[in-house]
């Protein structure tokens, strides 16, 4: 039976990834549907009234019209991030976090990925310098982590008994395919979606999983592929149109016989290519960096109208540039007589009748086209492909200053309240850089053999390699999205050189704004200097724990009162107490703790009895009050002895009353204490819920069992303790752990080396790691906290002070 369930399990496994790639290109096909149809409309009405006002002179109204579709469009898109505010940005830092193990709230909600997928295509349409790419990675994660519970907070009513998959660990490897199926859906790159989940996303990673996320990455992008095909073509069944982003055929025109797409001599300029995009990614990264900071401080502390205000403002900019520039400083260029390479899309025929056309002739007479406009005025993936394809010029200041203007507006859009990838942004960018590179080369060095196509590709992958610092995965997705596998040694060498300029100066923007967020991220392993500490150096020492056997009231004010994940489950080590306390210090495997002084149980319960007021039963006040009376020892007597004497009950009958507390002294915090196990928050708060406890009279076997399934039911939303309705439940009763805790968890000895506590915490997910000596007390806990860079140089310096 249990190798049948194995099998059904898997089975279901497979079907679901499946579906989580299909209906991640269902999302990816709504997006492009909305954005081409509003951009159309919107160029539509821009460009005949851009048309008409050159001869009546009325421009200014054409820039109205165009301000009033981008802030409408810009305005609707802030609305929906007040609305989830989780749903700003690319998406792609917060995806990391997860996958990395750490809960970022509302991530993962199918809230977030209605107003991701509605506001991304607002934004878009609204002109801004964003891509729809990136959020395609946020909402393929938010579709891999709600499908397999077949349950969502925001639809309480829809509810199927579904009992599979309810742990961290599966929903983490189903948002590592829904990322993947992202990626494939965005660029037609199901082996680059796969390898992006591999390398910027997950921390846990198993060879079962690559083929699910690979299948899950195919399905995406075949289910976009097929849809696509069939709207904007109506040939459903041919598969022409792969991703979101399609670079199009690299290829000479027949014609020219010396044009080859890149060649030996070509590879050095591609380095010096590479260095540029990596300085201009880090300068890039910096002004962005300083721009979050600013945010932080001034904007997000207001109300929130002004996050919605500064989106307003940056449209507004955005918008008055881009016209201005296609109006001014664009230049006529003349027509080239040949076709687009290969592109059937981009036809240069009947463009005077044809609005939906890539070139745009606004102030230029017949046979030349404005080069400025035709960039500006464009959906930008229309203007990559201008840039990678056209076989007509740009002029050198149309390319300087596109460059810089997209370069700064992009910098200051990215981290305002709206759905934004950075994606076709930076690639943009990058392609008007290496476009400019290639016209330099030719008309002043002589270099007639280069095809400006490469170039533009290069250029691309440089800037995107030096703002987002991927290497693998974007060479992967670049290659895919070329179909061109000559340009891999080009394109890897590129990004090579720019992450390594890049790296010299600051991080990856993800990484910059995970930083700023201040989650614990771990990186994929610690520096050689680290070494010098041990685990003792590093875990927390003051632990909040239960016993074996524990009071309702113990619990509650445990629970009430802090705020970890898991406890480790204890038992008094009573042989060694003594002699504890006999030497003043207790010397257990290098830990030293120095004693300072005791604090009687008695005035730990009347610390306790005082933290348990919200405790809504008035008869466990009254017994606290009692315990007090009766427990509180005379002034005279030993307390020492006391202390000793008080303690003698045999586990397993242990009924304490207290657990540890911030006012506890080193003495009593640091008393010898035999490790069984580790309990988690949500378990103890279950059981609570479902009052498994016994009382004093009975035996713990009288205790009610709950299954595996029922201790689950209520995952990922477990009720918090302040919400439980205890007034049912005696105080006094006990609760008996030991059937729920898990009684091996991974443990480290105080001398393990922090290389190998960070290996053994990253390779197996792990939240808790408790530090166990050699005579099996529990001397301390690490958790991630105490396993981020941060953390761990402060404790490198401390470690060189007292040296």
């Amino acid at each position: 039976l249990s190798k049948q369930k194995a099998q059904r399990y898997e089975a279901v496994k497979w079907v679901l990834v499946f579906a989580i790639g299909v209906c991640t290109g269902l999302v990816g096909l709504f997006v492009d549907f909305f954005v081409r149809l509003f951009t159309q409309l919107k160029f539509r009405v821009v460009q005949s009234s851009v048309e008409e006002c050159t001869e009546k002179g009325c421009l200014a109204l054409s820039l109205l019209e165009l301000l009033g579709f981008n802030l409408t469009f810009v305005f609707l898109a802030s609305l929906l991030v007040l609305i989830q505010p989780v749903a700003a940005g690319s998406g792609i830092p917060e995806i990391k976090c997860y996958l990395n193990g750490v809960k970022v709230p509302g991530v993962v909600r199918l809230r977030t990925v209605v107003c991701k997928a509605m506001g991304v295509l607002f934004s878009v349409a609204g002109g801004l310098f964003v891509g729809k790419e990136g959020p395609m990675i946020h909402s393929g994660a938010v579709v891999g982590a709600g499908l397999p519970q077949f349950q969502s907070i925001s639809l309480r009513k829809i509810q199927f008994n579904f009992p599979y998959f309810r742990s961290d660990r599966d929903k983490r490897d189903f948002v590592s395919a829904g990322a993947a199926a992202g990626v494939a859906a965005a660029f037609g790159a199901p082996i680059g979606g796969t390898l992006f989940s591999l390398e910027e996303g997950s921390s846990f990673w198993n060879q079962g999983l690559t083929w699910k996320v690979l299948f899950c990455s195919m399905a995406a992008t075949f289910t976009l592929n097929f849809f696509r095909s069939g709207i904007q073509f109506g040939s459903w069944g041919s598969f022409q149109l792969p991703g979101l982003l399609n670079f199009g055929e690299f290829k000479c025109s027949e014609s020219d016989k010396k044009c080859h797409l890149w060649t030996a001599v070509d590879l050095g300029f591609f380095i010096l290519m590479g260095i540029v995009g990596g300085l201009l990614g880090a300068t890039f990264n910096c002004l962005n960096k300083r721009l979050a900071k600013y945010r932080m401080r001034n904007v997000h502390p207001k109300p929130k109208l002004v996050r919605v205000l500064e989106s307003l403002l940056v449209s507004l900019t955005t918008t008055v540039v881009v016209f201005v520039a296609s109006m001014i400083l664009g230049e006529c260029r003349q027509m080239s007589s040949s076709r687009h390479s290969g592109n059937d899309t981009l036809s240069l025929q009947d463009i005077s009748e044809d609005v939906n056309s890539s070139i745009k002739t606004f102030f230029c007479p017949n046979e030349t086209y404005n080069d400025m406009a035709t960039l500006f005025f464009n959906p930008q993936e229309s203007a990559i492909l201008q840039l990678f394809h056209q076989d007509g010029t740009f002029s050198p200041v149309t390319l300087s200053l596109f460059f810089l203007l997209y370069f700064l507006l992009s910098c200051w859009t990215y981290g305002i309240s709206v759905p934004s990838g950075l994606f076709v942004p930076s690639l943009l960018c990058g392609a008007a850089f290496g476009r400019l590179v290639a016209n330099l080369l030719k008309s002043y060095i002589g270099l007639d053999h280069i095809y400006s196509g490469t170039f533009a590709l290069i250029g691309a992958a440089a800037f995107l390699g030096g703002v987002v610092r991927m290497t693998i995965s974007l060479t992967v997705i670049l290659i895919e999205s070329t179909n061109e596998i000559t340009y891999g040694l080009p394109i890897m060498m590129t990004l090579m050189v720019a992450k390594w300029t890049g790296d010299f100066f600051n991080k990856g923007i993800y990484d910059i704004h995970v930083n700023l967020r201040g989650v614990p991220l771990l990186e994929w392993e610690t520096g050689v200097e680290m070494d010098k500490l041990r685990a003792s150096d590093i875990m927390e020492p003051n632990l909040t724990y239960v016993y074996p056997h524990t009071r309702i009231q113990s619990l509650v004010s445990i629970l009430r009162t802090t705020v970890h994940h898991a406890f480790p489950v204890v038992t008094e080590n009573r042989g060694n107490e003594r002699e504890f306390m006999k030497g003043n210090q207790l010397i257990s495997n290098n830990i030293k703790f120095k004693k300072s002084s005791i604090l009687t149980r008695a005035g730990e319960q009347r610390k306790r009895s005082q933290s348990m007021k919200s405790y809504p039963s008035s008869e466990l006040r009254n017994m606290c009050d009692e315990h007090i009376a009766t427990e509180e020892p005379p002034e005279k007597e030993d307390l020492l002895q006391q202390m000793l004497e008080r303690r003698y009950t045999p586990y397993p009958n242990l009924y304490p009353d207290q657990s540890p507390s911030e006012e506890w002294t080193m003495e009593e915090r640091f008393r010898p204490l035999t490790f069984h196990g580790l309990i988690l928050r949500s378990q103890l708060v279950t059981l609570l819920d479902r009052g498994v406890c016994y009382s004093e009279s009975q035996s713990s076997a009288s205790q009610p069992r709950l299954s595996h399934a029922e201790m689950s039911e209520d995952y990922p939303r477990y009720p918090d303790i302040h919400d439980l309705d205890l007034t049912l439940l005696n105080p006094r009763m006990i609760v008996d752990v030991t059937p729920y805790m898990n009684p091996s968890p991974f443990t480290v000895s105080p001398n393990t080396h922090v290389s190998q506590v960070f290996n053994l915490f990253r390779t197996m997910g792990l939240r808790h790691l408790p530090v166990v000596n050699a005579v099996g007390e529990v001397v301390g806990i690490i958790t991630r906290h105490n396993l981020t860079h941060e953390f761990l140089q402060a404790r490198l310096r401390q470690h060189y002070q007292t040296i």
